[in-house]
This record gives C-alpha cells, structure tokens and sequence, in this order.
C-alpha cells in the first residue's frame, strides 16, 4: 500500500547565498521569516511552522516533505515502503529537528528526488504575518525534475497514494488530496526542484505581483495565464538557485464525489496544454519545441 499522505509540508532548497536567497523570499515572494541561524532560514507563507528552509551551500541539496495522518501511519508507511523494496531510511534525531517534526522517513523516487515523509509536524501559534502583501493564502505543490517521468509517476501512484488528475505529454499532474495536483512531474535531464507553488486569494493578486516584479527586474518566465488542466490562474517568475516561483489561484479540486466519475485527461504536448490565454513559456521544462 505504501505511505498514505495528508498534504505537502515544506521543501528544503539548499542556496549559494543564503542573504540573497531569504531577501527574495521576503522582499519580493513575500513571506515571513521565522528563524534564522549561520546555516539554515526558515520561512512561511500560513499557518504551518515553514513551507520553506533554504539550507546553506547548494551541496546541502533539495528535499520535499510530505505529511501523514499520525505516528502509526508513518510506521506503516515505512513498513509498507521496506516490503515493496523502496529504499527507505529512519531521519536522525538532529534531522527531526531540523524539520521540527517528531516523526521522518526518507525516501527517493527512481529519479533520485529526496523525500522527506513526516508525521506531527509543527504548527505556529501565531498567524502568518507577510513580509509583502502578496496575497499568499497557503503554500501548495511542487513540480519536480523527473529523469523518466513514467517510473516516477508509477512510482507515486503505487507508493505513495496518489492519483494522476492529467497528463501533458509525458508530465504527470499528481494529487494525494482533493487538489488537483500536489505535485507535478516534468520530464528533465537531472533530478530537483522545478518550481514551487503557493496560492493566492485572487486573480487581482496575481495581476499587482506582475507589476510589481516587473518593477523589481525579476524575470517573468511564464504568465500571466490559465491551465487547461487545473483551471488555475498563474505566473511563474526566476528566483535565485535555479528555482521558480508561481503564483496562482483558483485550482480545480476533485472531491470525494467527483471520484467515482473522474477519469485523467491526456493532453498533447504543446503551448496551449499549458495556457489557454496563449502565454507561451520561458520555462525549459514546458518547452513544447524540443518535445
């Protein structure tokens, strides 16, 4: 059966400087800084303890985490893992607190991604308190470097829960919950993060944040525009260490309900797959040219 997860819970993005990267996140992404230390910087966009920890030295390497129920289902999820012949290992005592949670197991996908599986992961007491009024709601999916997108997607559907809600070519668009995807695994020469996501309250917030990166000199590398797939309005913009940021809002869910009837759509690779306002991308991974 594999793990059984509740949602996505942080990254861990290892940067060449870390003043650069926690001055991007909070002067232009627009989150809140909650700890910071020589070596590591943490920081949120809601209610959750961090949804981001740059750790110092790009050595230090990229993780996702991702969240079960409880401290039994963390136990049988790596008893699961072990028994399929997942490589699957204990986190240290000093790795659970660096990822402030009381329970962690390690894996990889067959591409080489680190994921980090967790139970009781800490909340904060206190409310998210935006360095830049963004709009950001909450922290929500990832897209992943994937070295064969088809064994990593096998891969999470067996191991890991979760249910294919479309295809575009060969990228897989992946929910553990009723989003339409948590996770989005894009065919690449190497492993990693491709982008981050958080959401935002509407399509004005995206529009201001287009502006004002614009303003920023940061560069826009997709958008603003809306996914065929996911209904989800957006804009992908560079950040430091080779990372991408997007915004979106209004991303479809696939209830409960919907289950029974929901059958994955698979749409062609090309540019209106990916927007169908008609933004074409600056982004490597949805290059529809080289496809």
């Amino acid at each position: 059966m594999g793990a059984d997860l509740h949602d996505i819970r942080y990254v861990r993005i290892g940067c060449d400087d870390l003043d650069t990267s926690v001055r991007f996140a909070t002067e232009v992404l627009g989150l809140e800084l909650m700890e910071r230390d020589a070596g590591s910087a943490y920081l949120r966009g809601d209610d959750r303890d961090h949804n981001i920890c740059y750790t110092k030295g790009r050595e230090s390497g990229q993780v996702t985490g991702w969240e079960t129920s409880s401290m039994s289902e963390l136990d049988r999820a790596a008893a699961d893992l072990e028994a399929a012949g997942v490589d699957v290992r204990a986190g240290t005592s000093d790795e659970r607190d660096q990822r402030r949670v009381r329970g962690l197991i390690v894996a990889r996908d067959p591409t080489g991604n680190v994921m980090d599986i967790v139970a009781r992961p800490n909340a904060s007491g206190r409310r998210y308190f935006p360095s830049r009024d963004a709009g950001i709601s909450h922290f929500s999916h990832v897209g992943l470097h994937s070295i064969d997108a088809r064994a990593d997607e096998a891969f999470w559907v067996a191991h890991m829960g979760a249910k294919v809600s479309d295809w575009i070519g060969d990228a897989a668009l992946i929910r553990i919950n009723e989003i339409h995807h948590n996770v989005a695994l894009f065919p690449s020469t190497r492993a990693g993060i491709q982008h981050v996501n958080f959401q935002v309250g509407s399509q004005d917030d995206i529009m201001r944040s287009f502006y004002f990166l614009q303003q920023q000199n940061v560069k826009i590398v997709f958008g603003p525009g809306r996914h065929p797939t996911s209904g989800a309005r957006f804009l992908y913009f560079q950040g430091p260490d080779d990372i991408i940021y997007e915004y979106s809002c209004g991303v479809r869910s696939i209830t409960a309900e919907d289950e029974a009837t929901y059958v994955p759509r698979s749409f062609p690779f090309e540019p209106s797959s990916f927007c169908m306002w008609g933004s074409k991308p600056d982004i490597p991974e949805f290059d529809t040219a080289r496809g």
